[in-house]
């Protein structure tokens, strides 16, 4: 059959290495296979398709340093997983049958016990069979922390196949930042980096929650699953019929041919290794430092980070080997080798090398403060309908007030003329319309505070490229918001200071320590995003598309609005309904169409203005090249994706959550009134962009950027 594309050039600058215990493992894993029962009589393997496929090659090649016993158990993990794809698949997603393929999976959690003295269920099937000895055989040698990881990691695997399931049945395509974010989970990748942890070292407890080390993960996993569509393709998308695909999925959204589309994944697949490794020596070394990982532990995050990319090069071999792909005329990813053999073909190191360095040094090369206004506006889809708090005059007026008190018009960076022209509580006013007096002063604050650290950081600490006092005052920021009696903020000295110090004890007067830890990790996950965007500003660095996505949404503050919103609802809406893949799904298109709609309308005002890098027009100008006449409609477009993901959801989604919840009819009322909120949150967002004056040329070209004429702040006390 020919190929319905020609596959890219990888980038991979690790050779693949092969395990010498490789024929130890196919032997083991056979047999065990045939122990468990996935082999003759299973109606989905036989034993010439465990053979072709061939995964004791794939683990000796992903994990080339381990044991024998190591290598054999990790064999096992991966024979059990793809079994449970193409059961899935053979069972389920042929018959279409999603409330039997609910009820398979419901049960395998029950076989990952925290404890491995717990008693688990007498397997039904194959699958079963082999996650209860899999787990048995494995966490007695693992901490618990990792135990949790694994099993939350192993649980999302298998429960976002019902994703892929409903996508099937309504002959849907994800758009892209969706499905990245699903591929994740379905694809496995986070499951395989918790495998990558018990053939080299655990990551230490105090690290492994970080930024640093989850992007490894992450770009791990992008890299993984971008890899695996462009091989897949041919039998995922035109023999199976399978919608989740990456390659299928921007051959959509940009209405373009196969080829250009495989094409884009291999340089976002590029981009993700760049990141991998700009994470690796640059925010990991500083992470260790700050937790004060001992030599031991640092070593053990070197080894995982390793393993990581070892990973990468051996399941590219693999592909290129395995007859479950499509590999013809696949490049190798060690391009030094003779080229001959398997992988070894089209062997060319100048292009490896001249393409990836024009790629990494494209990040580095923008020109900031260039002139590129007035922002264009093109047409922005908003379905919802606004309504305003009819206490925004008094907003108004408090704010003024409450700004002037506080000290965020005597530091230099705003004025009352730059306070009005943010007209914040105009905002506030949209994204709760029936907000009291009392809430609409509160919730104006609140911006107010995010607006003006966003608006600080960049000009302060940016301006004079300090790392460490914007660290410290990252740390100060998280001090000022107690979560219990026994803890004491420091004395305010900077307004900063002084306004979250408020705000934190008129939101949380009567919160429980508990109910007061959301809200606290909120506000912390926003300041250290803005370290992160001034690290970037600091390096000249514009960052990789999805980095830029996924942080831009903590940079916009999204996770403390909507944890405001959700404080009200109640014990009635489990915690886990949040944490469900739609509730996500749903608060993730909000946020990423707010956030994408800001770029919009900031483009002049970042980019002309401020010098700033961190803007979804400019990222996409980087990445494909183009100019912004060019970029602004891919923006545009996945804007109004993420609004018709948001329809999606409420429509077709949610009311699946509120029947596999088994929810009362009071959090069924509760849900429905936190979509309005979020409906009321876009509304408002777009309204307020509309007609406020910080994002006009007219505006922007009068005013003094940077300090104000004699009063740039004075350097943070570090102590």
């Amino acid at each position: 059959m020919t190929q319905p594309f020609e596959l890219p050039h990888f980038y991979l600058p690790h050779p693949a290495r092969l395990n010498p215990h490789v024929e130890e493992a196919r032997a083991h894993s056979t047999g065990w296979a045939r122990e468990m029962g996935m082999l003759e009589g299973s109606g989905v393997w036989e034993q010439a398709d465990l053979d072709a496929h061939d995964y004791g090659l794939l683990c000796a090649y992903t994990h080339p340093d381990c044991d024998g016993p190591a290598l054999s158990l990790i064999t096992d993990w991966y024979v059990w997983v793809f079994f449970f794809d193409d059961h899935f698949l053979e069972k389920f997603k042929r018959t279409q049958d999603r409330a039997a393929g609910k009820a398979h999976l419901d049960r395998l959690p029950l076989f990952m016990p925290l404890d491995p003295a717990a008693d688990v269920p007498v397997p039904e099937n194959p699958v079963e069979a082999g996650l209860a000895d899999l787990w048995a055989r494995t966490v007695p040698a693992m901490s618990a922390g990792w135990r949790r990881r694994f099993a939350l990691a192993t649980e999302h695997l298998l429960n976002e196949s019902l994703w892929e399931l409903s996508n099937i049945n309504e002959g849907r395509i994800a758009n892209p930042v969706e499905y990245i974010e699903m591929r994740r989970k379905v694809g496995g990748a986070p499951w395989s980096a918790g495998l990558v942890e018990y053939a080299t070292a655990e990551v230490p407890p105090a690290v492994a929650g970080t930024r640093p080390l989850r992007v490894l993960m992450e770009t791990f996993s992008d890299a993984v699953h971008l890899r695996n569509d462009l091989f897949s393709y041919q039998r995922e998308v035109e023999d199976e019929g399978e919608l989740s695909n990456g390659v299928l999925v921007l051959e959509t959204f940009f209405g373009c041919t196969t080829q250009e589309a495989a094409d884009i994944v291999g340089d976002v697949l590029t981009s993700r290794l760049h990141q991998f490794e700009h994470t690796a020596f640059t925010e990991v070394p500083a992470v260790a430092l700050e937790n004060g990982l001992t030599p031991v532990e640092t070593a053990a995050v070197g080894a995982y980070a390793k393993g990581l990319q070892d990973w990468q090069s051996g399941g590219h071999e693999w592909h290129l080997r395995s007859s479950r792909y499509m590999n013809e005329g696949a490049r190798s990813g060690a391009p030094w080798q003779s080229p001959s053999g398997p992988g070894t073909s089209a062997a060319d190191v100048g292009a490896l090398l001249a393409g990836a360095g024009a790629e990494r040094l494209r990040a580095h090369t923008h020109v900031p403060f260039r002139k590129v206004g007035p922002s264009i506006i093109p047409d922005i889809r908003m379905p919802f309908p606004l309504r305003l708090s009819p206490a925004l005059d008094g907003a108004r007026r408090h704010l003024l007030e409450w700004s002037r008190e506080i000290g965020f018009l005597g530091e230099g960076v705003w004025d009352e003329d730059k306070l009005a022209s943010c007209d914040l509580p105009l905002c506030a006013a949209g994204l709760d319309p029936d907000a009291t007096q009392e809430q609409l002063d509160l919730a104006s604050g609140w911006l107010a505070f995010g607006t003006y650290g966003d608006d600080y950081y960049p000009l302060v600490y940016g301006h004079r490229r300090d790392l460490a006092a914007a660290r410290l005052t990252t740390a100060r920021l998280s001090a000022c918001m107690p979560l219990g009696p026994e803890e004491v903020p420091p004395p305010p000295v900077n307004a900063m200071e002084r306004a979250l110090i408020d705000l934190w004890g008129r939101t949380t007067a009567g919160m429980t320590p508990d109910e007061r830890r959301p809200l606290k990790s909120a506000v912390d996950t926003m300041t250290e995003a803005w370290v992160w965007e001034l690290s970037n500003q600091i390096q000249n660095r514009v960052p990789d598309p999805v980095d830029y996505l996924e942080m831009r949404r903590a940079t916009f503050g999204s996770d403390l609005t909507l944890g405001l919103c959700r404080a009200g609802h109640g014990p009635a809406v489990p915690p886990e309904v949040y944490r469900s893949g739609p509730v996500r799904s749903l608060e993730n298109a909000a946020i990423d169409y707010a956030c994408l709609l800001n770029d919009v309308f900031s483009y002049q005002k970042e980019i002309e203005f401020e010098g700033e890098m961190h803007n979804a027009v400019l990222v996409v100008q980087n990445f494909f090249g183009v100019d912004y006449p060019t970029a602004l409609p891919v923006v545009q477009d996945l804007m109004n994706q993420r609004m018709r993901q948001f329809e999606h959801v409420v429509e077709h989604e949610l009311p699946v959550v509120y029947d596999d919840f088994q929810l009362s009819d009071e959090a069924r009322a509760i849900m429905r009134g936190y979509v309005t909120d979020l409906r009321n949150w876009m509304a408002g967002i777009l309204n307020w962009h509309r007609n406020v004056d910080r994002y006009k040329d007219a505006y922007l070209s009068g005013r003094v950027h940077g300090f104000l004429p004699g009063r740039a702040p004075a350097p943070p006390v570090l102590v």
